[in-house]
């Protein structure tokens, strides 16, 4: 199945309708998308895999292969670092993301299959659907839902569906 996230932030999951947060420069094309520049790329991703705090929150109910954070989790976003757009172990000598996070932001993060087939350098990374902040704020590139919303997004997911961002 594919999930749909509008560019004026809504996802419909089988209930209906429900807000989503992008990124803070917008949406933008996937072939524009560069490393940095806050927007989400628009297009078709396939869900890749899950991960969650299991410190914070029960392991949440998917179908989608998942497992825990551990606190020496990142994600390498150096464009010239051979590992770029893959997930690495802290400490890294490259510039990486902290997916253990203070914030709840990443208490669960589906990671979404943008430029990693293979990764193009610069052309972005870290594109995940994580946790909103409390006031929908925007992401770095990322689509934010409430807690809840990921939760009902991963009990219904299945393997191979995809999320586009249109």
């Amino acid at each position: 199945m594919d999930w749909q996230v509008s560019r004026n932030g809504h996802l419909v999951l089988e209930n209906g309708k429900v807000r989503a947060a992008l990124g803070r420069a917008g949406v933008t094309k996937a072939s524009d998308k560069c490393e940095g520049d806050g927007a989400t790329p628009l297009g078709t991703y396939p869900v890749r895999r899950v991960l969650y705090r299991a410190d914070r929150v029960a392991r949440p109910e998917t179908r989608l292969a998942c497992r825990p954070l551990q606190e020496s989790d990142g994600w390498c976003d150096a464009p010239d670092d051979p590992a770029y757009n893959r997930p690495v172990r802290r400490p890294y000598p490259a510039s990486h993301e902290t997916l253990w996070r203070d914030d709840g932001l990443y208490d669960i993060i589906l990671i979404l299959g943008h430029n990693d087939d293979p990764p193009v350098s610069g052309a972005g990374s870290a594109i995940f659907l994580h946790c909103k902040r409390d006031d929908y704020m925007p992401t770095e590139g990322c689509v934010a839902l409430d807690p809840d919303h990921v939760r009902a997004l991963l009990k219904a997911l299945r393997a191979g569906d995809t999320l586009t961002i249109t």
